[in-house]
């Protein structure tokens, strides 16, 4: 029997520890074969690796920076002390850098004959901060104190390093940061409210390297896989079947049972583990909250600039960024003096107002004004992992991004894929992977999809695209980005590639510019085979060009019909011949440009008509667009001069951000996709904003509508990206952070209108607001002598249920009990520029427009009203006053309309509840009846509304609407992701 135990035991270890590596499940290197069983479905080719069924949940620009307050207390000087990982070269980078990138630890920076030179006090986005630079290298025997070095045989541990690190900085004698250091010396105070034996600086360093240390990823099917791997480790490992072969029955039943106790065993572990990872997947895949949405809006009613010229904030924020104390008037401007003023405004359209200096109550009202609001945004930038962001995102934009341009990690130099272990290219595959997932159901039907790579990841980024994406065909382009070479290993690379993919299906051509001479006469009937060459993959294009019947010139145009109506042929009442798109068979196709588009062509006498009423375009030198070579060598794509420098341009010297991609080369790789004017553009890996910035620019080069929505979870979010996006639209040339001209009439008419900012909860802000709690029936069944019984009740709930059940109510996995009053809905947050945790409301209303995906037409601020509850004999609710606010027992309403995915009008009703449903509902009943007529109830289709309702009970004969509640919804669509994975 102890044999037995011994072997079990000795099974049970090797077989765990051979997956489990520092809190992650994956098959570790070892060179041996037929040890991992890879699962393999008989394809051509494939491409695996060792996270492969693994979310990576992640990323290094996480780890670079870490900021808190010595007194969180005090506003005034809270004493930030802000953690910078330093940058290294190139040359030193991978001179410090330790085979596959094994053993790298924080270390402080490096002495430079200065007892202080890893620390100071500098001023940063909010105030004086204490800066701490740290590396992240290989530990050396030469970190040790110069007189521990001769007795040292191993470098310093990381731990070793934390304690190294607080004892130097905490020995400073510099009497400017006495304050400081006096602030990190003090102990920290644990969660039990005692006082730690360590210092307040070196809890926050271990905090800080534990980052690197935590789990990367998420297994997406952990029990399914370590089930499957003891399977096959029983068969390879425990039962040799040559010694089954020549064994006793007694040999033979000792194998059985030695199979039976392990897999006993190790299954009741595997649902103990299964249960911790499926719960990290649960938090990793659900939708996350919207944490605060603001509007920049760079068309403002003019009865809104009484608010807009006393507010300081903004137009400080116009001083910052555009240095408008620097325009001088003249007679026909008015320039700035020391005030904003109603003619400066109208002076200066491509001004910006951002609402995150006004209050809500402004804000609202602001909104409210605007019809239409998501057709007039021109973009929407998102703060937030890009994963988490794609999957919120979803249905909103579901077939509908025609063009995909991102410039991942290259996963080299300062973009290297920090893991703790080995696994650098396989945790960049899978960093790649879980993206590529998503993108499918949000592509047109002749989308393109461009990618940034260099050659250390070109080949398995290929192969992962044809594994992810085998739909497309792929090209490649290769850019010389950098003409005058970077340090030669090998060889001084110049260049670098962007992979293309289109649907292999299209019939596309990627089309280059060109600088020749001549006018062009261009079929303006599309051809090809894709669905947006036919009216009913675009309906806009398809219409009636009018056509005199003697001269053969073109008069005029007639509106598209109706999709699914018959429209008029023939000639019109005035003898005009009506031409349509139509092919040879008489298929429906349609013209090269929309209805408003060609309607600007034909008053610029850009179309004619040849015989057999065949229409053509006329496309001048600028216009005309030949193939597109798969060699960009042209200087533009410089990304020094046309990216570094132009990003330092236009933010100044304090830019930020590294490495951006010349303006040209996304200019260009839009331009050659001949999108339609009104096409959607995404951007996953915003970086600096370059995406946005290149839309910008080819919508005021040609008049186009292109929006584009962009993804970033770095900090250079707020003090690049954003920054840089308004400044394009107030102007489009800078120097040093100064607007070299202003924006012309042209210009100010094609600049963006809006922008939409939205910032996402974090992974690690879901996990920062579970609460575990269960219930008292809960508790009493669990302590119940009897609750095992034969199923063994206890024993599976703890196994295998109990993290799910426990932290239901925590407020990230959505507490219901909080739509009671929905602007009051809270999560604790980790701030953006900050590792500090603030509560703060969480925008429900916004994240529930994203979750059902609805294209908002109009936000109304709150109407509030007080209800005074009597009852008549026909239990009718009186409404008391003149509906003012009344904050004693006052009501209030907030409602959204816009249409959902399939194209339903939708109105959403978000109100405060009192916890009376009966009361409640008569609130409802009457505010809904006295709000809207019966033709505007009967332009519903549906209605969600939070809280109980009886609303069906009003409709009448002319009602169609179904009504639907907000938190079921809310619920179904936050947790409903994994279906798209």
């Amino acid at each position: 029997m102890i044999h037995l135990i011994n072997n079990v035991y000795d099974h049970l270890y090797h077989f765990f520890r051979r997956y489990y590596s520092e809190g992650d499940f994956i098959a570790k290197h070892v060179y041996k074969s037929g040890v991992y069983a890879i699962p393999y479905e008989g394809e051509e080719v494939t491409l695996h690796w060792a996270n492969k069924d693994q979310y990576y949940i992640k990323s290094s620009e996480y780890l670079r920076d870490y900021t808190f307050r010595l007194q969180p207390e005090d506003d005034d000087d809270p004493m930030r002390v802000h953690f910078k990982l330093s940058d290294a070269t190139e040359s030193e980078h991978n001179n410090n850098k330790a085979p596959n990138g094994k053993g790298r630890v924080f270390v402080l920076v490096s002495y430079q004959g200065s007892d202080d030179d890893f620390i100071s006090e500098e001023d940063g986005n909010q105030g004086k901060e204490l800066i701490i630079r740290f590396e992240y290298r290989p530990s050396t025997l030469a970190d040790w104190p110069e007189n521990d070095q001769t007795v040292r045989k191993k470098p310093p541990t990381q731990q070793d390093h934390i304690q190294l690190a607080a004892k130097r900085i905490l020995s400073i004698s510099n009497p400017d940061l006495s304050q400081w250091i006096a602030g990190l010396a003090t102990a920290h105070n644990l969660s039990n409210g005692n006082s730690a034996q360590y210092s307040k600086l070196e809890a926050h360093i271990r905090r800080y390297t534990a980052r690197n240390t935590y789990d990367f990823f998420i297994h997406k099917d952990l029990g399914a896989f370590l089930r499957r791997e003891l399977d096959f480790y029983i068969k390879n490992e425990v039962i040799h079947l040559d010694d089954v072969q020549n064994a006793t029955i007694f040999h033979v039943q000792h194998f059985l049972s030695t199979v039976k106790v392990i897999r006993t065993i190790a299954n009741k572990i595997i649902d103990f583990l299964a249960q911790l990872e499926d719960f990290q997947k649960k938090l990793w895949l659900k939708k996350k909250f919207v944490t605060e949405t603001s509007y920049t809006i760079g068309t403002i009613p003019e009865e809104f600039y009484p608010e807009i010229i006393i507010n300081q904030s903004q137009c400080q924020e116009w001083i910052d960024l555009y240095s408008i104390d620097k325009i001088n008037g003249d007679l026909v401007t008015p320039g700035y003096t020391d005030h904003i003023s109603t003619e400066f405004l109208n002076a200066h359209p491509t001004l910006m107002v951002d609402t995150r200096h006004f209050s809500n109550d402004f804000t609202l009202k602001m909104l409210q004004s605007i019809d239409n609001i998501d057709q007039l945004t021109d973009g929407v930038l998102i703060n937030g992992d890009n994963f988490q962001s794609l999957n919120l995102i979803h249905n909103r934009l579901k077939n509908q991004v025609d063009c995909v341009y991102i410039d991942p990690p290259y996963n080299t130099g300062d973009s290297e894929i920090l893991y703790k272990n080995s696994y650098l290219r396989s945790s960049w595959l899978s960093l790649i992977a879980s993206r590529l997932d998503l993108l499918p159901e949000l592509f047109t039907n002749d989308p393109i999809l461009y990618i940034a790579i260099d050659d250390f990841e070109m080949v398995n980024l290929a192969k992962l695209i044809d594994m992810k994406l085998p739909q497309f065909r792929r090209e490649i382009i290769i850019i010389n980005h950098h003409p005058q070479g970077g340090k030669a290993k090998v060889l001084a690379h110049t260049h670098e590639y962007m992979v293309t993919c289109v649907l292999s299906s299209s019939d596309r051509t990627l089309l280059g510019r060109t600088i020749s001479d001549g006018i062009e006469q261009r079929p303006f009937k599309r051809s090809g085979t894709a669905e947006s060459n036919f009216r009913y993959g675009r309906p806009n294009s398809f219409y009636a060009i009018l056509i005199h019947p003697k001269s053969q010139k073109i008069v005029g145009i007639e509106p598209p019909p109706n999709l699914n109506e018959s429209y008029p042929v023939g000639s019109t009442d005035d003898g005009f011949l009506r031409v349509y798109p139509l092919g040879i068979r008489g298929e429906e196709r349609v013209w090269r440009r929309s209805y408003e588009s060609c309607a600007q062509l034909v008053s610029n006498g850009k179309l004619i008509c040849r015989n057999n009423t065949t229409i053509y375009q006329l496309i001048d030198a600028k216009e005309r667009k030949p193939a597109l070579f798969s060699n960009w060598v042209n200087s533009r794509y410089n990304a020094g001069t046309f990216g570094a420098n132009l990003v330092k341009d236009i933010i100044g010297e304090q830019n930020s951000f590294s490495y951006p991609k010349s303006i040209h080369c996304i200019e260009d790789a839009i331009y050659a996709a001949d999108l339609d004017e009104n096409s959607k553009i995404l951007d996953f890996f915003a970086g600096s904003g370059t995406t946005g910035h290149a839309v910008i620019n080819l919508n005021r080069e040609d008049g186009g509508h292109r929006k584009f929505t962009l993804v970033e979870m770095g900090r250079h979010f707020d003090t690049v990206l954003v920054p840089r996006l308004k400044k394009v639209t107030f102007t489009p040339q800078w120097k040093n952070g100064i607007p070299k001209r202003y924006a012309t009439a042209e210009e100010a008419e094609t600049s963006p209108r809006i922008f939409k900012v939205i910032r996402l909860e974090s992974y690690e802000d879901t996990l920062n607001n579970l609460e575990l709690d269960s219930t008292p029936p809960q508790k009493n069944l669990l302590d119940h002598p009897e609750s095992d019984g034969i199923d063994g009740f206890r024993e599976k709930y703890t196994l295998r249920y109990m993290l799910d059940v426990e932290t239901r109510g925590s407020q990230s996995l959505l507490n219901i009990q909080g739509f009671d009053s929905p602007d009051a809905y809270k999560l604790n947050v980790k701030m953006p520029g900050s590792d500090e945790n603030q509560a703060i409301h969480v925008d429900l209303i916004e994240t529930f427009n994203w979750l059902i995906g609805l294209t908002v037409n109009t936000i109304s601020a709150p109407q509030k009203f007080t209800a005074e509850f009597q009852r008549d004999q026909e239990k009718r609710l009186h409404i008391k006053g003149d509906l003012r606010p009344d904050l004693n027992g006052s009501y209030w309403f907030r409602t959204i309309t816009g249409s959902t995915p399939d194209g339903q009008n939708a109105l959403i009703i978000w109100r405060t509840l009192n916890g009376n449903q009966e009361k409640d509902n008569l609130v409802l009943d009457t505010w809904f009846m006295s709000h809207y007529s019966s033709d505007q109830k009967s332009e519903f289709d549906i209605i969600w509304i939070n809280g109980g309702t009886n609303l069906e009970k009003l409709k009448n004969s002319s009602n169609s609407w179904e009504v639907r509640l907000i938190e079921d919804d809310f619920h179904s669509q936050m947790f409903n992701c994994e279906d798209l994975l």
